[in-house]
């Protein structure tokens, strides 16, 4: 089993910036993704960004140029840096780990971005 805990949401205004942190409770190096995913009020959940375990990021879209995914082993935490900020942006965002058989979820960490 696996813990991931989340922070580092809040409210911001548009234009501005935070940067969400996941902590996992055993050691990255064995994870083959980690991602993060958003889900806003009536829809559905969405990839926003990932990173495998050799350093490889995929991005969505909408978020390309404004949001960067990294990952600290030495803190077993992946971070989101989110810049930029645009009221559409808001959701609950959730990190999600892949340590192969299995996918493990965090509880979520919500972000508002005001207009």
């Amino acid at each position: 089993q696996v813990q991931l805990v989340e922070s580092g949401g809040g409210l911001v205004q548009a234009g501005g910036s935070l940067r969400l942190s996941c902590a996992a409770s055993r050691s990255l190096f064995s994870a083959n993704v980690m991602a993060w995913y958003r889900q806003a009020p009536g829809k559905q959940r969405e990839l926003v960004a990932a990173m495998s375990s050799g350093g490889s990021t995929n991005y969505a879209d909408s978020v390309k140029g404004r949001f960067a995914i990294s990952r600290d082993n030495a803190k077993n935490t992946v971070y989101l840096q989110m810049n930029s900020l645009k009221p559409e942006d808001t959701a609950v965002y959730y990190c999600k780990a892949q340590f192969p058989p299995y996918n493990y979820w965090g509880q979520g960490t919500q972000v508002t971005v005001s207009s």
